[in-house]
């Protein structure tokens, strides 16, 4: 079993945004006139699933991942179930999002996530302490276990028992069963984005 990362993850930013990031992106985003019919069915979707007015413009990643719209689609089904859907709180889901994209070594996810995770509640103190792992002091039990578990399926893709019966005591059986989907499908995410070289916006905070 690979011991999972549960303390402060030291890497070398500067060289990972080097690899991820510089002279990116790898593609460039379609403009909406270039999307093809299917893949504006999926930009629909998403405005409607996620309240985004038209006059917002459509973020460069979707555009530039929209020249695969089948595969695109098959993203977006999973990503609104588990995002505009989901059952785990949305708090604890970004918590869980931060220390897996600080985890995978993920600019943009990372980036993006720490804008989106303070429009849940999650504090910037909160957020040190995501870098700090689930060992951590100042979680309450629940939310280490929400850590914790990312840090074991990224080591050994499995959550080890102690740590599911403390999620149990308060995740029921819908929300047990989506933890190890959300924890995967933003970590196939990060693998896209940072094979992708897509550019976090400016003056963001990558540790």
């Amino acid at each position: 079993m690979a011991a999972p990362t549960t303390g402060r993850y030291e890497f070398d930013a500067d060289a990972r945004l080097a690899q991820t990031v510089a002279h990116g992106p790898r593609y460039a985003p379609l403009t909406l006139d270039e999307v093809s019919p299917e893949g504006q069915e999926q930009v629909d979707a998403i405005r409607a699933a996620f309240s985004i007015p038209e006059s917002r413009p459509f973020p460069d990643v979707s555009l530039i991942t929209l020249r695969h719209p089948g595969m695109f689609k098959g993203q977006m089904v999973l990503g609104i179930e588990l995002a505009a859907k989901g059952t785990i709180p949305a708090r604890e889901r970004e918590l869980a999002i931060l220390r897996l994209a600080l985890l995978a070594r993920a600019p943009f996810e990372w980036c993006e996530h720490v804008d989106i995770g303070k429009a849940f509640g999650v504090t910037r103190e909160e957020i040190e302490r995501v870098i700090d792992g689930s060992d951590a002091p100042g979680w309450t039990e629940h939310e280490s276990a929400v850590l914790r578990a990312v840090e074991e399926l990224l080591a050994d893709h499995c959550i080890a028992d102690a740590t599911w019966e403390v999620l149990a005591k308060t995740y029921d059986e819908k929300q047990m069963l989506e933890f190890p989907m959300l924890v995967g499908s933003y970590l196939m995410t990060a693998l896209q984005q940072n094979s992708l070289k897509i550019q976090p916006k400016a003056g963001f905070d990558y540790r």
